[in-house]
């Protein structure tokens, strides 16, 4: 169903208006209208610049994703190959495990307890 008016409609609304504010207001009232729509039209326009630049600047090349360690090829490799290869990647694994979490624990003989009195013993 289409939105529109028909011209006797507008004709009506024109009467109405005329009515309400009188002909000294109407003009006045027709300008700020104007102006308010144009006003709108440009922060609308405005929002959309702004936002594409901001996509434009902000974007950044994504950084290629690192090569893949080398497949295992089980059926191609002898079982002393297979079983260096596992403890290497063992042996990497825990590595990286330990410089992730670097806990560091005194030995027996350095720890110290605190009392409530915030003095240590």
């Amino acid at each position: 169903m289409p939105i529109g008016f028909h011209p006797s409609q507008l004709l009506i609304l024109f009467l109405l208006a005329l009515l309400f504010f009188g002909p000294k207001r109407l003009p006045e009232m027709g300008s700020a209208i104007g102006r308010t729509i144009k006003e709108f039209k440009k922060s609308v326009e405005g929002i959309g610049n702004s936002s594409s630049s901001k996509d434009e600047e902000e974007y950044v090349e994504p950084k290629p994703a690192p090569a893949p360690e080398k497949a295992l090829n089980p059926a191609s490799m002898s079982l002393d190959e297979l079983e260096r290869e596992i403890a290497a990647r063992k042996a990497a694994l825990a590595a990286k495990e330990a410089a992730q979490s670097e806990v560091k624990v005194a030995p027996e003989s350095e720890k110290k307890e605190v009392t409530r009195d915030g003095k240590v013993s």
